[in-house]
């Protein structure tokens, strides 16, 4: 007996691939039970058949040499359990899912899947402050210049401020809590995303507290950091901004100052013209990636959801 392969066919020789394609194209807009149920298959047939699909999508993508990288961990169950994403910020996708953790080894498997020659290729890495994303880069890739995400760093201002306002809510007694209690989202929100209401609560929770209507002033200033394009100028207000911290007794405002000091190379790089990339992609694709696992929850394919994440901004077949 002989077994003749056929090239229409699919993985799965009760379908033909335009069949498997077809399923997968809906996939990217339905859950698979949706897709299932409107087909009349077995849930775990258009899994397979929708992995295909992906699998066909990065074959055709192909293996980029990435010139700009953008890094960051996902959480993918509970228990401090993290892999690593990369992805191209040029081309505008990941390209990269994988480790075992988010450690400085978890890291060095992908400079060992991109290989030497296109690991030299990398000009510029853009990651939060962690440091073993940071040590793995300069091990593996030494001549890409490292910029810390701005997204992260803004992040982590918002939480000084969310400390100062419980701090000052703690302080007060009585009648003086009523402007603070509930306006947490009001303060860190940008201004322009405010309802008429939250403006309106704004005004009056910064005319009654000093402390407040400092540190939200200094937060709200803090973002101007990003428009420079000379080193020597973003180097200048910075100096400045912390100089306005003196006296005013906001400790959470000086821890933050503190940690910009010690990671001042990674941020200062973004005033370099050529470093000029859309930060918010990786940010983008961490959203994106929720929605996946909250499409596809109760799945414990880690395949699948590999190649979920690594073609979500792939264009379809």
């Amino acid at each position: 007996m002989k077994r003749e392969q056929l090239d229409f066919l699919a993985d799965n020789p009760f379908y033909t691939k335009r069949f498997a394609h077809y399923i997968g194209q809906r996939c990217r807009q339905a859950s698979i039970k949706d897709v299932a149920e409107e087909f009349n298959l077995h849930w775990e047939t258009v899994k397979t058949l929708e992995k295909q699909y992906m699998a066909a999508q990065l074959a055709k993508a192909g293996t980029p040499g990435p010139k700009a990288i953008g890094i960051d961990e996902i959480s993918i169950r509970k228990g401090h359990t993290y892999r690593i994403v990369v992805s191209d910020l040029i081309r505008g996708r990941p390209i990269w899912f994988g480790g075992d953790d988010r450690s400085e080894a978890s890291m060095g498997q992908f400079y060992a899947w991109l290989g030497p020659k296109k690991a030299a290729g990398v000009r510029l890495a853009v990651m939060d402050m962690w440091k073993p994303f940071r040590n793995a880069t300069a091990a593996h890739a030494p001549q890409a210049a490292i910029l810390f995400d701005k997204f992260h760093i803004m992040r982590h201002l918002g939480e000084a401020l969310d400390r100062v306002r419980k701090a000052e809510y703690k302080r007060l007694k009585d009648s003086d809590r009523k402007f603070i209690k509930g306006q947490k989202y009001t303060l860190l929100s940008h201004p322009e995303n405010l309802s008429a209401d939250g403006r309106a609560s704004l005004k009056k929770l910064l005319a009654a507290n000093k402390r407040l209507n400092t540190a939200y002033l200094l937060k709200e200033s803090f973002g101007q950091l990003w428009d420079y394009e000379r080193e020597g100028w973003a180097r200048k207000f910075f100096d400045n901004w912390r100089a306005s911290l003196k006296w005013q007794r906001l400790e959470p405002y000086e821890k933050f100052a503190a940690m910009i000091e010690r990671h001042w190379d990674g941020i200062a790089a973004y005033c370099q013209p050529e470093n000029k990339v859309p930060l918010g992609f990786v940010e983008g694709v961490n959203n994106k990636i929720r929605v996946i696992q909250r499409r596809a929850y109760g799945l414990r394919d880690e395949e699948y959801l590999r190649l979920k994440v690594l073609t979500c901004m792939l264009p379809p077949l």
